[in-house]
Formats: C-alpha cells, sequence, structure tokens
C-alpha cells in the first residue's frame, strides 16, 4: 500500500478543520475551512480566533466557543457544541457581517507525555438549512409556524446537548477529585506504614536481643532480662494499642454519644494525675457537649500529657464559651513550637527533637489522635510557650 500523506488526507477533508495554539492562535487550517472562513489560510495563520471572527453584533454566542476552547484546553476532553450561531464578516464590506449557524466541535491534541499541546475546531455550517427553514413548506403549513416549531426543537434539543456537556464535565471533575483523594489516601497510608515499621522495630529488637541473652548466656541475669524483656513488650503494646485507636477513628468507626459536662470531666481527669509541673485550671461552668466521654478523656488526656513534657514549669487547662463552642485550651510554658512545624506535630509518630530527648520512649501518636477525636485541633499563636486550641459545637442541653 502506497504511503499516505496525511497533511494532504488533512487538507482535502470535507469538512471545515482548524489547529489552534493553546492560547487560541491559528496554526493551520485545511481548504474546507478557508470556504466557511471565506479568508485565506495565509490571512489566518499565525492571528487569534477571536480577531479573525469576533462575531458581529449578533454574534451574542461568540463567547460560549471561546468558554468551549478554554474548556478543552484546560481540561482535555473533546466537546461537541449545541447548534449557535456567529456571524461572519464579509470580506468585501468591512464591518459588513452575514448571518451564519454553525455545528462545532472542539478536541485537545496531546504530546507523548500527554500534554494538551494545541486544539483541533471543528465546524460545520448549517446556515442553509437554518435560512431554508424560513423559506416555507410546500405542505401549506404556514411559514412561520413551521420555522417557529423547528427552532423550538432545535433550541431544546441544543440546551439538552448543553446540560449533558455540563454534566459530563461535572461528573469528570468529581471523578478527578476521587483520584486526587485515593492517590493522597494511598500515599498516607504508605507512609503511615513505613513509619509504623521504623517505630516498632526498635522495641521488637531489643526484646528479640534480651532473649537471645538469656538463652545464650548461662550466666545472665533471668529477673533483669525479663524484666527488659516486659518493658519492651509493654511499649509495642501502647504503640498497638494507639494505632488501633487511630484507625478505628480514621474509619469513622460508631461510637456512643452522649450530653457530657466539660468542667467535670477536666476535674475527673485531672484530680487522678500526677504531674512533674503544676497543672492549674480556669474552668467556665455548664458547658455541655455531645460525645463520647471516654475519647473526649482520652483527647484531654493527651494534650496534657503533651503539655507536662514541654513545661517548664506549669500547664494550664482552660475552658471558655464563644459563638456557640466550647473552646477548651491547653497552655504550657515550654519553648513553643515554631510555625513551620505547627502542623507537623499532628502527623503520626512526628516527634521533635526536645519531646524525644525529654521521653525517648513517646509513641508519637498522642497528638494524631487527640486531632481525630476533635476534628478540630490547632496551635494559637503565642509569644512563648504552646497552646493547644479545641473547639466543640454546645449541645442544647
Amino acid at each position: 500500500m502506497a504511503e499516505i500523506d496525511l497533511s494532504a488526507v488533512f487538507d482535502a477533508m470535507p469538512v471545515g478543520c482548524a489547529v489552534l495554539t493553546n492560547d487560541l492562535r491559528y496554526v493551520t487550517v485545511n481548504r474546507a475551512y478557508e470556504r466557511l472562513a471565506g479568508q485565506p489560510r495565509e490571512r489566518l495563520l499565525g492571528r487569534h480566533f477571536y480577531e479573525m471572527f469576533p462575531g458581529g453584533p449578533g454574534g451574542h454566542r461568540i463567547s460560549d466557543v471561546r468558554a468551549s476552547l478554554e474548556r478543552v484546553a484546560a481540561e482535555g476532553e473533546t466537546e461537541v457544541m449545541p447548534l449557535l450561531r456567529y456571524d461572519v464578516e464579509r470580506a468585501d464590506r468591512p464591518g459588513d457581517y452575514e448571518e451564519r449557524y454553525w455545528s462545532v466541535r472542539n478536541a485537545p491534541l496531546f504530546d507523548s507525555a500527554g500534554r494538551v499541546i494545541a486544539l483541533i475546531h471543528r465546524a460545520e455550517e448549517v446556515t442553509a438549512y437554518i435560512k431554508q427553514l424560513h423559506q416555507g413548506h410546500p405542505s401549506g403549513e404556514p411559514a412561520a409556524a413551521r420555522v417557529e416549531a423547528v427552532e423550538a426543537e432545535l433550541f431544546a434539543r441544543a440546551r439538552e446537548l448543553q446540560d449533558v456537556n455540563q454534566r459530563l464535565h461535572q461528573a469528570q471533575e468529581e471523578e478527578r477529585r476521587a483520584n486526587a483523594a485515593m492517590r493522597d489516601a494511598l500515599r498516607r497510608q504508605q507512609q503511615a506504614v513505613a513509619d509504623t515499621s521504623h517505630d516498632l522495630r526498635g522495641p521488637l529488637t531489643g526484646l528479640q536481643t534480651r532473649l537471645q541473652l538469656a538463652l545464650t548466656d548461662p550466666e545472665a541475669d533471668s529477673q533483669e532480662v525479663l524484666h527488659a524483656a516486659l518493658h519492651d513488650a509493654d511499649r509495642l503494646g501502647e504503640i498497638v494499642t494507639d494505632l488501633l485507636e487511630l484507625a478505628r477513628l480514621e474509619a469513622g468507626a460508631p461510637v456512643q454519644t452522649e450530653t457530657v459536662d466539660l468542667a467535670r470531666l477536666v476535674e475527673d481527669e485531672l484530680a487522678g494525675r500526677e504531674p512533674d509541673v503544676a497543672v492549674a485550671t480556669r474552668l467556665e461552668r455548664g458547658l455541655l457537649v455531645r460525645g463520647s466521654a471516654i475519647r473526649l478523656a482520652r483527647l484531654l488526656d493527651n494534650l496534657v500529657s503533651n503539655a507536662e513534657r514541654h513545661a517548664g514549669s506549669r500547664v494550664e487547662v482552660r475552658l471558655s464559651c464563644t459563638d456557640g463552642h466550647a473552646v477548651l485550651e491547653v497552655l504550657d510554658d515550654g519553648p513553643g513550637i515554631p510555625p513551620g512545624e505547627r502542623e507537623a506535630v499532628f502527623r503520626r509518630f512526628y516527634r521533635r527533637p526536645d519531646a524525644r530527648s525529654r521521653e525517648p520512649e513517646g509513641t508519637g501518636l498522642g497528638l494524631a489522635i487527640a486531632r481525630q477525636i476533635a476534628g478540630a485541633l490547632h496551635i494559637a499563636d503565642r509569644t512563648s510557650g504552646t497552646c493547644m486550641v479545641v473547639r466543640l459545637p454546645l449541645s442544647p442541653g
């Protein structure tokens, strides 16, 4: 079979086609497009689409063409436009526009990397058909009535096509968002697995070493080895427990809720603690929220424990009401957290250097769990120390 010249095929196509850059300048056109435009290709190439076809005073749908081409360039999806009118300036009479009707399809042209590098603008003129409708019909039906009926039908079908296009774009956008969310979830899952493996390796290695020592060294103190092994097992148990709790929170597992008096919960939880620093409270009474008392107690415990680790000498727990929300604040007088790390501290297993030095065996999951329980947990700006802030909607009773 003889080799086919694709450029000759493009030029011979019976339907008008033009290739535009992403900023809507002509790259090339075929002969059919030249005839439709009433312009030689030499005059079109390099010029902007709307410079050559501004649409004229009756071309109010020209903005729809622009919007379609811009969507195709941005989203890389073919778009079929409803029947539309945009007028063309007469070549022999500048400023005089001829009424024209078109069926238009716009499609992307991709490079090898899948990027949109050009647009294919296919225009098929249907002006003759529309004008024929206005000439009446031999059946004796009044011309105006027939034209009105056909135009109404065309308009209805055009609107349906436009609605379908719009729904298709919405579905594609939702699919893109869903895919992005899935990729993000997969990335976070992979990171979680890597972080978990890293933090479990330490106590597991310690446990294996101690057991090997007990088996190979008859002089080893069995009580000392067993106590050390138990310590490693406890450490593993803490990490696994925290991971299971975090997994339940992230999965949105149902939990029994009740009306909780926050001031009373704070007092009960702090009463059972033996802190290394002074813990003060400033609590507004009568603030009721709907939630799990067990999880809210866990939230408070994690925040206070974190504050105690970083405090110089004092921790304060405040409870107040603002705009229909109970505001729980846990403050410490420690070195504070730099602005650049204020989101990082809520990632699982993230631990700042001072936290590792003060408590080397912490799980690094406390604040991640606290945020999952609270939903809205952030670090407020302070000149010194750290202030963790939780906002919970008040219960009506």
